[in-house]
């Protein structure tokens, strides 16, 4: 298993490049929202692979289950609230994935190459899963409040 954090890295490189060729071409609002569009794309198809190796419809103590690789080499620190079938509240209290997209000078996208994953992730995996977030620390808060809910 290759922790999350090294395959976001690595990502991360490629798309470093490719942001730098769009914004010789097109504005900085459209070539963020062709990086947000792409990765949320992404996200979705990841969501839709991770439900189809259940053998169970898809819910949040499975996700939970499969959380590992995103916290591996101590990448994210959490702080569980709430953890139930039909309800999965935390907040992620350090995350290294913000401060490598900083170090990578890619600060001002890092929100579109993580933190834009997460709901879009939630329409493949489920369609019952929903995601609310009000803040994230990519964006400058001191934590990211996840807060998921099973629908019906």
């Amino acid at each position: 298993m290759i922790p999350m954090i090294e395959k976001r890295h690595i990502e991360a490189e490629l798309v470093r490049d490719f942001y730098e060729v769009l914004l010789k071409s097109i504005s900085k609002d459209a070539a963020q929202e062709i990086i947000r569009e792409a990765i949320a794309s992404s996200a979705i198809r990841q969501g839709q692979a991770l439900a189809a190796e259940l053998d169970t419809p898809p819910g949040l103590q499975d996700f939970e289950r499969q959380s590992a690789p995103w916290y591996a080499n101590n990448a994210l620190e959490r702080e569980m609230l709430h953890s139930a079938p039909e309800r999965l509240d935390y907040n992620i209290t350090r995350c290294e994935y913000a401060a490598m997209y900083k170090e990578m000078g890619l600060g001002e996208i890092g929100h579109l190459l993580s933190c834009n994953r997460d709901a879009a992730f939630c329409v493949g995996y489920s369609e019952d899963m929903e995601l609310t977030r009000t803040q994230t620390i990519m964006e400058g808060a001191s934590h990211c409040d996840f807060r998921y809910r099973m629908k019906g």
